[in-house]
């Protein structure tokens, strides 16, 4: 494995001058990259867009195909990099991650050879209409061009350079400029350079990707800022997606930032559930609380239930569980220091307790201590920080008094992307109110089950209300992921050979298209037999 430590503007390495970087497990020094960089990688950008826009979908999802061969071609070097980069297990987690990855990028290149995603829609003129005639509409998605990706810390391959946004972005004809996360910029060089590999083979545009290397608050400023970028994707904190949004609100010409910043996923406990299994919840709770040292953007921060001896049980259980459990090795020594910093404010909170931790970690290591914490509905209701996302292997249990209590909860939440019930068909029934509420506050509702582990699928939504993305309409998984780099364009009274090909009466590429309010697949016919 040879590392360059570059950037990589439109396929070429390009030294910059504005320092040097280091990550864990030191395997190469990385440059800084500059703002000149930036400049020269969107200019890259626009120019491959007009280009890249108009290759046909075929084209475009062999490219795609080809990146994830490419991807596996680098074999075990990316899982061992990943691996020191991370201290993410290989077995456990990288293979799988990298499987994502890859399937990621088939599920997109098999979206775009199918074509219906553009959401064609015609409305055939009528010429003789009294008193005005109808014109001919035809409305479908169109790319909207230079997007920057951000690359999260905690996923270093399905939500990094060859991950859901980026093969979302290409997918929809947009080219793509990452900047890469700084806590594994040797795994973001590898995959970089499987893109660029098939970018080359598939003789796409030089500036259809490039890979941007910094540690600075002012690159990732300006590349939110720069005039040629038409839509931000973002994985992280509140913090930094919040600065990007107002980057990008503050701009002459705004432009979209699709930001996922954190969310707690609570968990409502109902009686019926707890009676039957409430060990069993116990133990599903601690899994999804300990998976990946808690370092998910949807791992369960709260657990409510209505005080009564079995919800006891189920306390009793879970710290327990998490007292027998491994000190948790962090991502990085940056995310440890916020996480330690966010247990001592919660232990801090009156009312709060430690109800469960483990005693010893290696802070060498950047080693957590999985804690959960329990709180009463005074105390909850009374300090809103305890609703806020503690990033790490921790969990808060919440004992109400009432089911109005829990309702009550429930209603205070802000945004969040998912939301789980335990209970039975009869504490859903007695518990509609409480579904009511939870829809209007997360993207996905969970029954008897726990939120780490998104399938990735037509139907997911990775996204939910303000603070935990900011935009509600859109998901970071799934097909529709897409959308957010699509703008609905219409053509009026166009002829035939002047029309794209999706809107085309012939229909050559078989897709779905809504035409005079049904949906079809056919050609278009006329009653005499000629076209508008």
């Amino acid at each position: 494995m040879k590392l360059q430590g570059k950037n990589l503007i439109a396929g070429d390495a390009i030294s910059a001058t504005a320092g040097y970087f280091t990550a864990r497990g030191d395997l190469a020094k990385f440059e800084e990259a500059t703002e000149a960089q930036v400049d020269l990688a969107f200019e890259a950008a626009e120019q491959a867009f007009h280009e890249f826009r108009r290759a046909s979908a075929v084209r475009r999802a062999a490219f795609l195909e080809r990146i994830t061969e490419e991807i596996e071609s680098l074999g075990d070097d990316l899982l061992t990099t990943a691996n020191l980069e991370t201290a993410l297990p290989i077995a456990e987690r990288l293979v799988g991650e990298r499987g994502r990855t890859v399937n990621q990028l088939k599920m997109f290149a098999a979206l775009i050879r199918e074509g219906s995603w553009v959401d064609a829609r015609i409305d055939r003129g009528l010429p003789s209409r009294k008193p005005v005639p109808k014109p001919d509409v035809r409305r479908m998605l169109i790319p909207i061009g230079p997007v920057a990706v951000f690359g999260a810390s905690n996923f270093p391959l399905a939500f990094s350079v060859a991950g859901g946004d980026t093969a979302s972005a290409l997918a929809s004809g947009c080219p793509v400029i990452f900047k890469a996360h700084p806590a594994h910029p040797a795994t973001s060089e590898l995959v970089a350079d499987a893109i660029i590999r098939a970018a080359k083979e598939h003789r796409m545009p030089a500036g259809v990707f490039s890979l941007l290397q910094s540690t600075r608050n002012e690159i990732a400023t300006a590349v939110v800022k720069h005039a040629r970028a038409k839509a931000v994707a973002f994985t992280g904190s509140l913090r930094a997606g919040r600065a990007l949004f107002d980057s990008a609100g503050s701009r002459s010409h705004p432009i979209p930032v699709y930001a996922e910043m954190g969310s707690i996923n609570p968990v409502f406990l109902l009686p019926g559930a707890l009676n039957e299994r409430a060990e069993a919840i116990a133990q599903g709770m601690s899994t999804s609380v300990m998976l990946g040292g808690g370092q998910f953007c949807t791992s369960p921060g709260l657990a409510v239930g209505i005080g009564s001896p079995n919800f006891a049980r189920f306390s009793e259980a879970l710290g327990e569980l998490v007292k027998r459990a491994q000190p948790a090795t962090m991502l990085h020594s940056g995310v440890l220091q916020s996480f330690e910093a966010g247990v001592k404010r919660v232990r801090a909170i009156e009312g709060v307790q430690a109800m469960a931790s483990v005693n010893t970690a290696d802070n060498s290591k950047a080693q957590a201590l999985p804690t959960v914490f329990a709180a009463d509905f005074e105390t909850f209701m009374k300090h809103p920080a305890l609703s806020e996302e503690l990033f790490g292997p921790s969990t808060l249990v919440v004992g109400c008094g009432s089911p109005e209590d829990m309702l009550a909860i429930a209603q205070g939440l802000e945004g969040h992307l998912t939301a789980t019930i335990h209970g039975t068909a009869q504490d859903l029934a007695e518990y509609s109110a409480l579904i009511t509420i939870l829809e209007n506050k997360v993207g996905r509702l969970i029954f008897n089950g726990f939120p780490t582990g998104v399938e990735v699928c037509a139907s997911m939504q990775h996204g939910g209300p303000y603070p935990a993305t900011t935009d509600s309409r859109t998901t970071s998984v799934g097909t529709a992921a897409i959308l957010r780099f699509a703008r609905p364009i219409a053509y009026q009274n166009f002829p035939q050979a002047a029309l794209p090909i999706e809107l085309q009466d012939e229909n050559p590429r078989g897709i779905w298209r809504l035409v005079d309010g049904h949906l079809t697949r056919e050609k278009l016919q006329y009653a005499d037999d000629r076209s508008t």
